[in-house]
């Protein structure tokens, strides 16, 4: 049988550093308790990629420099495939690296540039030290307001050029850079950021969000069914005193 929505997770076994299974996790199960069939695909290196579905979702994790350098070739690989299916609808989320690479360029400490899917116009230059620290954001992504949180650290200072707009704004935290206060990009049906935890289970909001997006060809657009989330929010309300101190 056909499933409703495809989740397709690139490179799980090597970008998994901040617990990004629990992103897929919360997709498909937000998803299943809502009655959609859900099929997870994961890709590996030279794996095809299977869009099996009517609607798609793709999510790729975070990791470290030397994993971001052995799967970008593989990636840019799939650039054009990866582009098609956006055009046919597909929604995806990029954490860390996955963000970055999402972007037109990387240029790393030794000054090396790698160039990205062009998903997302942003450009990230290595710095010289890391943006460690819990956040909250303030959100706007598809007519949807939310209030994110999570945990950030990254050495790359992204900058968003006029194609994207910033996903959130943050209150506490530096965010893509340490000096603008934005957190994040979406364009699209593209969403970046760098918010681990991971950022899903705790941001109920933002799953939905791209869960809606990723189901239009199923739902018609219909908002999605409420669930409880009484756990969620209290994840959340945690995580939230924990970064105002």
């Amino acid at each position: 049988m056909t499933p409703d929505l495809t989740i397709v997770h690139l490179y799980p076994e090597l970008l998994r550093t901040y617990g990004d299974l629990g992103n897929v996790l919360t997709l498909r199960r937000r998803a299943e308790w809502r009655g959609f069939t859900v099929e997870v695909a994961g890709v590996s290196h030279g794996d095809p990629i299977r869009w099996s579905s009517p609607a798609a979702l793709l999510f790729m994790g975070g990791g470290t420099d030397r994993v971001q350098e052995v799967v970008t070739p593989d990636l840019f690989g799939r650039r054009d495939e990866i582009r098609e299916a956006v055009d046919r609808g597909a929604a995806a989320l990029g954490i860390c690296d996955a963000y970055q690479l999402f972007g037109h360029l990387y240029v790393d400490l030794a000054g090396r540039p790698m160039e990205g899917l062009g998903l997302l116009d942003v450009e990230t230059v290595a710095g010289q030290d890391r943006l460690v620290g819990r956040v909250v954001a303030q959100a706007e992504l598809w007519g949807r307001t939310m209030e994110l949180v999570g945990f950030e650290n990254h050495g790359g200072r992204t900058t968003l050029g006029p194609g994207c707009d910033p996903l959130a704004v943050v209150s506490v935290g530096s965010g893509n850079n340490g000096s603008d206060k934005t957190e994040g990009a979406a364009q699209g049906s593209i969403v970046g950021t760098y918010l681990h935890g991971p950022v899903l289970p705790s941001n109920p909001a933002l799953a939905d969000s791209l869960l809606e997006r990723a189901l239009l060809p199923i739902t018609g657009g219909q908002p999605l069914r409420g669930l409880d989330d009484a756990l969620e929010e209290a994840a959340h309300q945690r995580a939230r005193d924990l970064a105002n101190g």
